[in-house]
């Protein structure tokens, strides 16, 4: 590759309507998080949405590439600040991403390289939302199994 250089980065821009769930609110927020996206700065921004509709909370977080952690992790805080009373659905699925690779030498070829990026899309909603649908995850908080570990106090 050191013949070649990176050239531009070509993505179709995501859309409300490529979101694989289905019966979303007209007046959902959505947020896409990125790489460089500061969470305090998203979370204070949904929390300052929601500051007085704690009862009609509808929201969607979407990250993919190297955002999909911070997307879950932004979801994650957002349901602790709500005292886990959130139902949530989480789909998954890909991005097709295309990176143009320019010759430095004249005789060379331009080459494409089509990249799937792993994309997921996280819907928190106070009301509640049908729980035979996949993906789907009721309000509460999770407690992870101990297996066999002695857990118990001493005194």
């Amino acid at each position: 590759m050191e013949n070649y250089i990176k050239g531009k980065i070509v993505e179709d821009p995501l859309q409300i309507t490529d979101i694989p769930i289905s019966n979303i609110p007209q007046n959902v927020l959505w947020m896409q998080v990125r790489g460089g996206t500061k969470m305090r700065n998203v979370i204070s921004h949904v929390t300052t949405f929601y500051e007085n509709k704690r009862d009609d909370i509808s929201c969607i977080w979407t990250g993919y590439g190297k955002s999909v952690e911070k997307a879950i992790s932004c979801a994650e805080v957002m349901k602790r600040n709500y005292n886990f009373k959130l139902h949530q659905y989480t789909k998954t699925g890909y991005k097709i991403v295309e990176e143009y690779w320019d010759p430095v030498v004249p005789e060379l070829d331009q080459i494409v390289v089509k990249k799937k990026l792993p994309i997921v899309h996280i819907y928190l909603s106070s009301k509640p939302l049908d729980s035979r649908e996949l993906g789907y995850q009721p309000p509460g908080q999770f407690v992870p199994s101990q297996g066999n570990v002695n857990i118990s106090k001493e005194k």
